[in-house]
Protein backbone atom coordinates (compact mmCIF):
# COMPACT_ATOMS: atom_id res chain seq x y z
CA UNK A 1 0.00 0.00 0.00
CA UNK A 2 1.27 3.49 -0.87
CA UNK A 3 2.27 5.44 2.24
CA UNK A 4 1.43 9.15 2.26
CA UNK A 5 4.22 11.51 3.35
CA UNK A 6 4.03 12.32 7.05
CA UNK A 7 4.62 15.42 9.13
CA UNK A 8 7.98 15.36 10.91
CA UNK A 9 8.33 14.53 14.60
CA UNK A 10 8.57 18.20 15.68
CA UNK A 11 5.39 19.19 13.78
CA UNK A 12 3.50 16.16 15.14
CA UNK A 13 4.71 16.79 18.70
CA UNK A 14 3.81 20.48 18.59
CA UNK A 15 0.39 19.71 17.08
CA UNK A 16 -0.59 17.25 19.82
CA UNK A 17 1.00 19.23 22.66
CA UNK A 18 -0.81 22.43 21.65
CA UNK A 19 -4.06 20.47 21.18
CA UNK A 20 -3.73 18.93 24.65
CA UNK A 21 -2.96 22.31 26.25
CA UNK A 22 -5.92 23.96 24.49
CA UNK A 23 -8.26 21.23 25.75
CA UNK A 24 -6.83 21.60 29.28
CA UNK A 25 -7.16 25.40 29.21
CA UNK A 26 -10.74 25.15 27.94
CA UNK A 27 -11.73 22.58 30.58
CA UNK A 28 -10.08 24.58 33.34
CA UNK A 29 -11.77 27.76 32.09
CA UNK A 30 -15.20 26.12 32.19
CA UNK A 31 -14.59 24.80 35.72
CA UNK A 32 -13.08 27.97 37.17
CA UNK A 33 -15.82 30.35 36.05
CA UNK A 34 -18.44 28.15 37.74
CA UNK A 35 -16.75 28.40 41.14
CA UNK A 36 -18.73 30.97 43.16
CA UNK A 37 -16.92 33.82 44.85
CA UNK A 38 -13.21 34.47 44.93
CA UNK A 39 -11.76 31.39 46.61
CA UNK A 40 -8.11 30.29 46.77
CA UNK A 41 -9.00 27.40 44.48
CA UNK A 42 -10.58 29.71 41.92
CA UNK A 43 -7.56 32.04 42.02
CA UNK A 44 -5.20 29.07 41.59
CA UNK A 45 -7.25 27.83 38.61
CA UNK A 46 -7.17 31.30 37.04
CA UNK A 47 -3.37 31.30 37.36
CA UNK A 48 -3.08 27.83 35.82
CA UNK A 49 -5.46 28.86 33.03
CA UNK A 50 -3.30 31.89 32.25
CA UNK A 51 -0.13 29.79 32.32
CA UNK A 52 -1.69 27.34 29.89
CA UNK A 53 -2.68 30.25 27.64
CA UNK A 54 0.81 31.74 27.65
CA UNK A 55 2.28 28.31 26.91
CA UNK A 56 -0.17 27.79 24.03
CA UNK A 57 0.78 31.20 22.64
CA UNK A 58 4.52 30.45 22.81
CA UNK A 59 4.14 26.97 21.33
CA UNK A 60 1.79 28.26 18.61
CA UNK A 61 4.47 30.77 17.62
CA UNK A 62 7.08 28.00 17.57
CA UNK A 63 4.70 25.78 15.61
CA UNK A 64 4.03 28.47 13.02
CA UNK A 65 7.73 29.22 12.63
CA UNK A 66 8.47 25.49 12.24
CA UNK A 67 5.75 25.14 9.61
CA UNK A 68 6.97 28.18 7.67
CA UNK A 69 10.58 26.93 7.79
CA UNK A 70 9.96 23.23 7.12
CA UNK A 71 6.72 23.24 5.14
CA UNK A 72 4.12 20.49 5.11
CA UNK A 73 3.87 17.18 3.27
CA UNK A 74 2.33 17.30 -0.16
CA UNK A 75 -1.47 17.37 -0.01
CA UNK A 76 -3.47 14.20 -0.43
CA UNK A 77 -6.00 13.91 -3.22
CA UNK A 78 -9.38 15.40 -2.35
CA UNK A 79 -12.02 17.55 -4.03
CA UNK A 80 -11.06 21.21 -4.47
CA UNK A 81 -13.82 22.43 -2.11
CA UNK A 82 -12.47 20.19 0.66
CA UNK A 83 -8.92 21.49 0.11
CA UNK A 84 -10.18 25.09 0.27
CA UNK A 85 -12.21 24.34 3.42
CA UNK A 86 -9.22 22.62 5.05
CA UNK A 87 -6.96 25.57 4.20
CA UNK A 88 -9.46 28.05 5.61
CA UNK A 89 -9.99 26.06 8.82
CA UNK A 90 -6.23 25.66 9.34
CA UNK A 91 -5.70 29.41 8.84
CA UNK A 92 -8.51 30.19 11.30
CA UNK A 93 -7.16 27.72 13.86
CA UNK A 94 -3.69 29.27 13.65
CA UNK A 95 -5.19 32.76 14.03
CA UNK A 96 -7.25 31.59 17.02
CA UNK A 97 -4.20 29.97 18.67
CA UNK A 98 -2.87 33.53 18.89
CA UNK A 99 -6.09 35.50 19.33
CA UNK A 100 -7.53 33.47 22.20
CA UNK A 101 -4.52 33.73 24.55
CA UNK A 102 -3.89 37.36 23.59
CA UNK A 103 -7.50 38.33 24.26
CA UNK A 104 -7.29 36.61 27.64
CA UNK A 105 -4.00 38.36 28.39
CA UNK A 106 -5.43 41.78 27.57
CA UNK A 107 -8.62 40.99 29.48
CA UNK A 108 -6.52 40.19 32.54
CA UNK A 109 -4.57 43.43 32.16
CA UNK A 110 -7.76 45.48 31.68
CA UNK A 111 -9.04 43.88 34.89
CA UNK A 112 -5.90 45.12 36.65
CA UNK A 113 -4.48 41.63 37.16
CA UNK A 114 -1.00 41.25 35.73
CA UNK A 115 0.02 37.87 34.34
CA UNK A 116 2.95 36.24 36.12
CA UNK A 117 3.95 33.16 34.12
CA UNK A 118 4.41 30.12 36.37
CA UNK A 119 4.29 32.51 39.31
CA UNK A 120 7.82 33.77 38.64
CA UNK A 121 8.00 35.63 35.31
CA UNK A 122 5.91 38.81 35.16
CA UNK A 123 4.74 39.50 31.62
CA UNK A 124 4.78 43.08 30.38
CA UNK A 125 1.86 45.26 31.35
CA UNK A 126 0.91 46.65 27.94
CA UNK A 127 -2.32 48.40 28.94
CA UNK A 128 -3.53 50.05 32.11
CA UNK A 129 -6.52 48.71 34.02
CA UNK A 130 -9.64 49.84 32.19
CA UNK A 131 -13.12 49.17 33.62
CA UNK A 132 -14.73 50.02 30.26
CA UNK A 133 -12.48 47.75 28.21
CA UNK A 134 -12.59 44.86 30.69
CA UNK A 135 -16.11 43.56 29.81
CA UNK A 136 -15.44 44.01 26.09
CA UNK A 137 -12.27 41.93 26.29
CA UNK A 138 -13.97 39.34 28.48
CA UNK A 139 -16.73 38.93 25.89
CA UNK A 140 -14.19 38.86 23.05
CA UNK A 141 -12.20 36.15 24.84
CA UNK A 142 -15.32 34.02 25.36
CA UNK A 143 -16.50 34.45 21.76
CA UNK A 144 -13.05 33.53 20.44
CA UNK A 145 -12.86 30.49 22.73
CA UNK A 146 -16.20 29.12 21.53
CA UNK A 147 -15.31 29.96 17.92
CA UNK A 148 -12.11 27.96 18.38
CA UNK A 149 -14.11 25.10 19.90
CA UNK A 150 -16.38 25.04 16.81
CA UNK A 151 -13.43 24.98 14.41
CA UNK A 152 -11.59 22.33 16.45
CA UNK A 153 -14.71 20.18 16.27
CA UNK A 154 -14.85 20.66 12.48
CA UNK A 155 -11.14 19.81 12.25
CA UNK A 156 -11.61 16.62 14.30
CA UNK A 157 -14.74 15.64 12.36
CA UNK A 158 -12.90 16.08 9.05
CA UNK A 159 -9.95 14.01 10.30
CA UNK A 160 -12.31 11.23 11.42
CA UNK A 161 -14.16 11.35 8.09
CA UNK A 162 -10.88 11.06 6.18
CA UNK A 163 -9.76 8.18 8.38
CA UNK A 164 -12.94 6.09 8.59
CA UNK A 165 -14.87 6.99 5.43
CA UNK A 166 -12.31 8.09 2.84
CA UNK A 167 -9.53 5.87 4.25
CA UNK A 168 -7.03 8.13 2.54
CA UNK A 169 -4.23 8.16 5.16
CA UNK A 170 -4.69 11.81 6.10
CA UNK A 171 -4.98 11.19 9.84
CA UNK A 172 -1.95 8.86 9.92
CA UNK A 173 0.20 11.74 8.65
CA UNK A 174 -0.24 13.54 11.98
CA UNK A 175 -0.21 10.56 14.32
CA UNK A 176 2.74 10.07 16.69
Amino acid sequence: MFEEPRYDLVAVSLHWLVALLIVAAFALGVVMVDIPGLTPTKLRYFSWHKWLGVTVLALAALRLLWRLRHGVPRPIEMPAWQRRAATLIHLLLYALMFAVPLSGYFYSLAAGVPVVYLGVLPLPVLIDPDPLLKPVLKELHEVLVYTMLAFVMLHVAAAIKHHWIDRDGLLRRMMP
